[in-house]
């Protein structure tokens, strides 16, 4: 079975095709600056043929129409006719309360998906955008929405909702949902898998970090609780986003600087985080590297960040009465050595010690903790697409 996975952002576009029978990819790229100039593609098939598309993108439609007829070139396609894709399986960022699990797409879900547009304004309007194109380029190719939030949705009641009216909750649907699930289910299936024990026998933390970064507490197989709340915004402090704050900063700011709504929702979302302790970069490497020089606000991003990361390790290790794994994933867990070591110091009493030799890796599933230590600590390289193809097989096999 050939699933074709699609990711569309607000002027991107990340696709990847897999053969499901042996789960191996067969080719993957990237459409960037939809609708702005200088639009480009890069494709690339697993045998290692690339090819780069200049082309101007005025839409997603666009994107995905030469997406397509990369996928059958003579040159650098993998299939001789589009016919031979049997699924696509799209991610979704928000399913609200309506989504537990993946769900094939008819009409209802496209409408749910819509009306959940002012929760995820930045990702859900895309997401359907890509799903309607490909319903017009690919007609009668069964589709599939694979959901962020759906991992989630097992949080007790207790956990997710605010302590706001309730009447707002009822009204409005506000509560935490949670974000990143398809990553955090995925590294704790591997890490099980890993460790030779079913996963839903493990007292699991996930910390997914990179520019957005969230932490799951996982129990049973299901997730109890997870570090983003009604938006991605809530939780850790990240490359550009606050994190989280006393509420009243907002108002106190917005009436001190005289910012609307519109301006405020910019400055916590893409003008603070690390980018605005620092004021060099939302980029971990740039902040090291800064640190290394001398610079204290680098460092003390960093220093801001890996407090953060430890607090809620231990507070998760609380709500899971112990802990059996911690895994490291996304750009930042898979790759940061520093940050890593920053943030296992000091956590024997959680059972964790780290091997500083075994913790000299980069984007390679590995275990990192030392011989004997009570916790196991991981690193895996998440593979979200790889769980959407799943999700769109099974969903696609067994209807």
């Amino acid at each position: 079975m050939k699933v074709l996975v699609i990711n569309c952002g607000s002027s991107s576009l990340k696709y990847q095709v897999f053969d499901m029978d042996a789960e191996k990819a067969l080719a993957k790229g990237i459409a960037e600056r939809i609708g702005i100039d200088n639009s480009i593609i890069k494709h690339e098939t697993s045998e290692g043929k690339k090819t780069v598309i200049h082309e101007i993108l005025p839409d997603h439609e666009s994107a995905l129409e030469l997406m397509l007829e990369a996928l059958v070139s003579p040159k650098h396609g993998v299939f001789k006719k589009i016919e031979e894709i049997n699924a696509v399986g799209h991610r979704v960022a928000h399913g609200g309360p309506y989504f537990s699990s993946s769900i094939l797409i008819t009409k209802e879900v496209k409408d749910k998906i819509r009306h959940l547009f002012e929760l995820a304004p930045l990702h859900n309007p895309p997401n359907l955008v890509g799903i309607e194109a490909m319903e017009r380029l690919l007609p009668g190719i069964e589709q599939v929405a694979v959901f962020d939030t759906a991992f989630h949705q097992t949080m007790p009641k207790y956990a997710y909702l605010y302590g706001l009216p309730y009447e707002f909750y009822e009204k409005y649907k506000i509560r935490k949902y949670g974000f990143h699930g398809t990553s955090h289910k995925y590294v704790a299936q591997r890490a099980g898998e890993l460790l030779g024990r079913p996963w839903e026998s493990l007292k699991i933390i996930s910390c997914h970090l990179g520019n957005g970064a969230s932490i799951t507490a996982i129990k049973d197989g299901i997730s109890l609780e997870n570090t983003m709340g009604f938006t991605p915004l809530e939780g850790l402090i990240m490359g550009t986003r606050s994190g989280d704050i006393d509420p009243a900063i907002v108002s106190y700011i917005m009436e001190k600087e005289n910012l609307n709504i519109e301006e405020m929702s910019d400055l916590l979302n893409k003008q603070s985080g690390v980018l605005g302790i620092s004021g060099i970069s939302s980029d971990f490497r740039d902040l090291e590297d800064a640190g290394l020089q001398g610079n204290e606000r680098a460092r003390l991003a960093i220093e801001m960040f890996v407090h953060d990361v430890k607090l809620h390790i231990g507070a998760y290790t609380a709500i899971l009465e112990g802990l059996d794994v911690l895994i490291f994933t996304a750009g930042l867990g898979e790759n940061g050595i520093d940050i890593r070591k920053m943030v296992c110091t000091e956590m024997d009493t959680l059972g964790i010690i780290i091997d500083e030799e075994k913790n000299k890796i980069r984007g390679k599933e590995a275990e990192i903790s030392q011989e004997g230590a009570k916790t196991k600590v991981l690193v895996i390289p998440t593979n979200e697409e790889l769980m959407i193809a799943r999700d769109t097989k099974n969903i696609v096999l067994t209807r």
